[in-house]
Order: C-alpha cells, then structure tokens, then sequence
C-alpha cells in the first residue's frame, strides 16, 4: 500500500484506501474529483462530454450537468455564455425525451422509478402538473427534486408540449446560466480559492441539500 506525505506538519497521511494514519476516514473525498472535472474541462472534446451529460440526464443519468459546467466556465471563462446556452439546449432535448418516455412508456419505467427510489417524487411532480402546470416545469431546474423525474412526470400527465419546452428552456437556461456567470464573475482567483476549500464547501453543500430535501419533505410536500 503506497502512502503520501503531505509538505506540512498539519496535514495527515492519506493512503490509496481514503484512509489517514491510523485508519482514520480522509475527509478529502472532494479534491480528486474537482481535479477529474477540471481535467475533462479542459479536453479538446469537453464540450461534446458536456452537451451529452445536459442530453442524457435530463432523461436517465443520475449525475447533474453543472459537474462540469462550473470548472469549465472556470477553465475557459470567455465561453460562458456559449457554455450555458449549450448545457441549456441539450437539457431542454433530453427533457423532450424523457417527456417522450413519459409519455408513451410511464407503464414500463414504473417499475424502474421504484426501485431507484424516484416514485415518491413522480408522484409528487405528477401533482404539481395538475396544479401549476408551466411553473411546476420552471421551478424544475431548482428543487431538490432530479429533473428527469419531472421530465417524465410532464409526459405522463400529458402535458401540453409548448408550455412544457418554454418553461424548461426559461427555468434550466436560468440555472445554468446563474452557475456559469457566477463562476465567470469570480474570475480565476476564485479557481484556487474553490481547489484550497473544496471538500469543505463539498460537505457544507452535502449537508444543505440533504436539509433543503428534509425540509420539502416534512413541511412543504
């Protein structure tokens, strides 16, 4: 087992299996992923990784868009705009496929939405359709909540396609844009900043969402 040592007296020994001296979990978990995610943000086809993460999770793919969004509005700051309306339109395609999937299979991904543990929240969306229709769809993009779960939701319920697009293309292009513009505004100061503190701002956003979710669940549903 290969150990590294780190330059300051502070730091702990962290070992290939996550663990510090004396077996104690490492709670730098963040960093090697932030490091992955800048990595892939600055390959040649980094753009075509992200347009078909936007495309597929808005459908199926558990992992959301803005992973590498943020570090590559951070790697290529003067492309921002271009970034977030590519991230926007894919998301908006693939939102039209879960809508189709929704659609015209809800009766064979039923089975699938239990046992990923999304049926509560089909559910859930399924009846902010009926009640709010064009904003169930834009608030999408910000609720705990995964997208593809309302994608799917809107086609089950037939919703009408037109109102379905345009609040998909206003609440995700919101989104997006706020995490690209934001990561555009902090400049590249804020790209040693975020590497220097990312598994604590990792955990701390860990924990709000878990919160934001316990919240909505309790108090909001």
């Amino acid at each position: 087992m290969r150990t590294r040592t780190a330059g300051h007296a502070s730091d702990s020994v962290v070992t290939e299996c996550g663990c510090g001296a004396g077996g104690d979990f490492d709670m730098r978990i963040f960093s090697p992923l932030y490091d992955l995610a800048l990595k892939w943000s600055r390959h040649p086809h980094a753009e075509r990784y992200l347009a078909g993460v936007s495309f597929t999770e808005s459908s199926f793919f558990p992992i959301p868009p803005d992973v590498l969004l943020a570090p590559m509005a951070l790697a290529r700051p003067e492309r921002w705009w271009r970034l977030a309306a590519l991230t926007t339109v894919t998301s908006v395609l693939g939102g039209l496929l879960g809508y189709l999937i929704g659609y015209v299979a809800i009766e064979a991904v039923t089975p699938v939405l239990h046992r990923v543990g999304y049926w509560q929240h089909f559910e859930t969306a399924h009846d902010w359709f009926e009640r709010y229709g064009f904003w169930a769809i834009f608030a999408a993009g910000f609720t705990p909540i995964p997208y593809k779960v309302f994608t799917i939701a809107a086609g089950a319920a037939h919703m009408a396609l037109l109102p379905f697009t345009l609040g998909s293309l206003v609440g995700r292009g919101a989104r997006f844009l706020l995490v690209a513009g934001l990561v555009r505004w902090g400049g590249a100061p804020i790209e040693h900043q975020i590497r220097r503190y990312i598994d604590g701002i990792g955990w701390a956003t860990l924990v709000a969402l878990l919160a934001g979710y316990a919240t909505w669940a309790l108090f909001l549903r």
